[in-house]
């Protein structure tokens, strides 16, 4: 796991502007995604500048060096991630006459690139964010993985490109500074995340998931999505339950033999959760020593926590188990620094417990770990996903066909005074105007939300377009197909590669450690999303059913069908209580939220909570992150 950045100037021929200096300030925003290494390149002309910090994990020798170039010097190559089968795909290129000086994976994908050039990215079986410059073509080519395990980010102020892992790395470069991005702003709200390619930095965009992007000499930049779930293959309509289960099995024990590909210590982040232990119980069989695990909890707040599930876990499969329990005193200690290291403001409250329990693996001396993401997602493992595919197929689907629009926002009018929860409110408001019932899995600030607390709000603030547009995209390639397949779409079109894996990637990368996500191995997410909605939920509609159907004798039942909890922090009793003074103090002396917000009904949000009249307590997180973002990067 690295840390990659360059500059490419094919605006300034005649005054090329990239130093050692800018890209040395570049790497040092970014040391702690590679402590163990530094370099950098500049090419011949000048135009074209790349730097790298390592975090050496394989080949651990100054072999493994980056940036690397071909022994021509035509391509150089800086490389965040790992490629899993890159064994198998350099004894392909060692039959057509290639020469290594290296064990690296790095290697691997500078001549596969030599050789096949942007098809080489179809054979890698990993996570990676890529950038190759080719000294011939005077060209600079990006590339990001499948699912959006790995971040890219870029710009193109006039004449230049500018790219990196973390944005705070682009903004040592002079010709950028951070100004909030006002568009992305209403998304944050809504989504937690702005979609890509936005950010909330104005000028500065992320790479989405799957896609590759090219810059040649007279600078013309084309990008094309390079992979897609919805090529994933037919749906397995005629699939029977015991052969979805062989399979699940076999693609998930090869996922977690392939990341246990490491020169230096691994674990695994274990929640007690069932993707979790399944980690655990399918590492332990390949190896011949105690597998590394580590667990977070809560000092006071035993409802969040799963100690003792993880406890059993460790306990059964004889690891060698590390815990750290944490209180709201360590967490008021860390949301300023989380801030910084997150480039843009995350309001998953998860961030918190990942941080503590990723120090805890690095303390040890472990440095690589698997974790569990993904999953859900897959295998339909939330009970609100279960809830609104029961809502749609019932109700909203058929109701929406035979009723027009005019009566159903009659009857939303005549019910409102009466519906006084939030999300209902929300559901009923997109059913009367017409718009998709699901938007995605993290949904923070309603429409209604956002009329009352944004200035100048306006129809253009809605996130439904996105939503829309992502729907459309999933029916277009499988016309009325199963509502199951929509959400699973929509859930790794944003949610998961813009919040979820932007949350494991930063806040790991934070204390320099790296952490894979077997379940998202592209195998595994392709067959979750051709399985159909009866195998999936089997015939009960059980989150999760096939999941746990094929843990069944790798895991003990009773940890398999007990209750679902989660991995979450109990923020939302922190904000009445020890961040409450906190969050007073930032939110209500904020430029950005006075420039931007009604503050009297941020008062009131604030009231509710503090009084326990409403559980605002995920709204004033996202709010919070906002302001602490502020203040790390706008101030």
């Amino acid at each position: 796991m690295c840390g990659i950045g360059g500059v490419f100037d094919y605006g300034y021929q005649a005054r090329p502007q990239v130093t050692p200096e800018l890209l040395t300030r570049m790497s040092d925003a970014i040391v702690h995604r590679g402590p163990d290494d530094a370099g950098f390149y500049i090419a011949p002309t000048g135009l074209c500048g790349l730097t790298f910090r390592r975090l050496a994990i394989v080949d651990l020798s100054p072999a493994g060096h980056q940036p690397m170039s071909t022994p021509d010097g035509r391509y150089t190559l800086v490389f965040n991630g790992e490629i899993y089968n890159h064994l198998s795909i350099r004894a392909e290129l060692e039959a057509k006459g290639y020469k290594y000086k290296s064990r690296s994976d790095t290697e691997t994908i500078l001549y596969a690139y030599q050789e096949w050039g942007e098809a080489c990215l179809e054979k890698f079986h990993g996570m990676f964010a890529i950038a190759i410059w080719d000294e011939n073509e005077q060209e600079l080519f990006l590339a990001r993985d499948r699912i959006g395990i790995k971040p890219i980010y870029y710009a193109t102020p006039s004449g230049r490109f500018i790219f990196a892992s973390e944005i705070k790395a682009m903004l040592q470069h002079p010709s950028l500074r951070a100004r909030l991005n006002e568009q992305a702003l209403p998304h944050y709200l809504s989504l937690m995340m702005p979609p890509a390619p936005d950010t909330m930095f104005k000028g500065i965009h992320k790479l989405e998931a799957g896609h590759c992007i090219r810059i040649t000499a007279d600078g013309e930049i084309t990008k094309r999505q390079w992979w897609s779930l919805l090529n994933a293959g037919s749906p397995l309509d005629d699939i029977s339950e015991a052969e979805a289960i062989e399979e699940i099995r076999r693609l998930l024990r090869q996922s977690i033999k392939d990341r246990m590909m490491s020169d230096v210590p691994f674990g695994v982040f274990l929640s007690g959760g069932i993707d979790s232990s399944l980690n655990v119980a399918l590492m332990a069989e390949l190896m011949d020593r105690p597998v590394q695990t580590f667990s977070v909890g809560f000092k006071q707040l035993e409802k969040y926590n799963e100690m003792k599930y993880a406890r059993a876990i460790a306990e059964r499969y004889g690891t060698d188990h590390h815990e750290v329990l944490i209180d709201a005193r360590d967490a008021e200690g860390i949301v300023s620094s989380l801030a910084y290291h997150e480039d843009e403001p995350n309001g998953d409250p998860v961030c918190i417990p990942l941080y503590f329990v990723s120090k805890l693996a690095r303390e040890s001396g472990t440095i690589v770990v698997q974790v569990g993401e993904g999953s859900d997602e897959e295998f339909a493992g939330y009970p609100w996903l279960v809830r609104d595919i029961n809502l749609y197929d019932r109700y909203w689907g058929p109701l929406s066909k035979i009723t027009p629009k005019i009566l159903r926002q009659a009857g939303a009018m005549a019910a409102s005074p009466f519906v006084k929860n939030p999300l209902a409110r929300e559901y009923m408001r997109r059913f009367a105007q017409g718009e998709e019932l699901f938007w995605g899995g993290a949904m923070a600030f309603t429409e209604e939300h956002k009329r009352h607390l944004l200035l100048n709000y306006s129809a253009s603030m809605s996130s439904h377009p996105f939503a829309k547009k992502w729907h459309r995209e999933v029916l277009a390639k499988y016309p009325g197909t199963e509502y199951t397949r929509r959400m699973m779409y929509l859930e790794f079109q944003q949610r998961l590669p813009e919040l979820l894996l932007m949350r494991v990637d930063k806040v790991s990368m934070a204390t320099s450690i790296e952490a894979r996500v077997p379940f998202l191995d592209h195998r595994v997410v392709e067959f979750g999303f051709r399985l159909p909605r009866r195998i999936k939920l089997g015939p009960n509609d059980v989150p999760k059913y096939i999941l746990k159907k094929a843990a069944e004798g790798i895991l003990p039942n009773e940890h398999i069908y007990r209750p679902k909890m989660g991995f979450a922090a109990p923020v939302s009793e922190w904000l009445r209580n020890e961040l409450r003074t906190l969050t007073q103090d930032r939110l209500f002396t904020s430029e950005l939220l006075k420039s931007h917000m009604n503050m009297e009904y941020v008062r009131q949000l604030f009231t509710e909570h503090s009084t326990g009249a409403r559980n605002n307590g995920q709204i004033l997180w996202s709010l919070l992150n906002l302001v602490l973002w502020e203040e790390q990067y706008l101030a």
